[in-house]
């Protein structure tokens, strides 16, 4: 069985590196391996899980049509049980994940904590 290495990042420098299988969330992860991560719904629908990816494995980024690196593209790396309602395609363009209900595609580094949170909108459903 294949496992995934995502690398948490949090506000104060720490990290958390932990397998996921590519059938469990990031978020069910990370329950499993002892790491306290905000949620609430579980359906993608509250923004509460939110964390921004990084880096996905090979390290690249993406060059916008300006020429300045943008954040790597989340369908990269994640894949979704269902659509994330909570999300902007804006919010999405901009390297934003739902934790609750994205699965690892490859290695990545995201990163998460009340900072993420609040640079992403309310949801649309609240």
């Amino acid at each position: 069985m294949t496992e995934y290495d995502v690398t948490l990042e949090w506000p104060d420098g720490g990290t958390d590196a932990i397998p996921v299988d590519p059938q469990e969330t990031v978020l069910e992860a990370a329950q499993r391996a002892g790491v306290r991560l905000p949620y609430d719904c579980r359906k993608g629908t509250c923004i509460t899980c939110v964390g921004r990816l990084l880096e996905i494995e090979n390290g690249d980024t993406d060059v916008g049509a300006d020429g300045t690196d943008q954040p790597p593209d989340p369908a990269d790396a994640f894949s979704y049980r269902r659509s994330p309602a909570a999300l902007t395609d804006r919010e999405r363009a901009d390297g934003y994940v739902l934790l609750c209900i994205a699965s690892p595609q490859t290695d990545c580094r995201l990163e998460v904590g009340p900072r993420v949170r609040s640079e992403v909108g309310d949801s649309p459903w609240a």
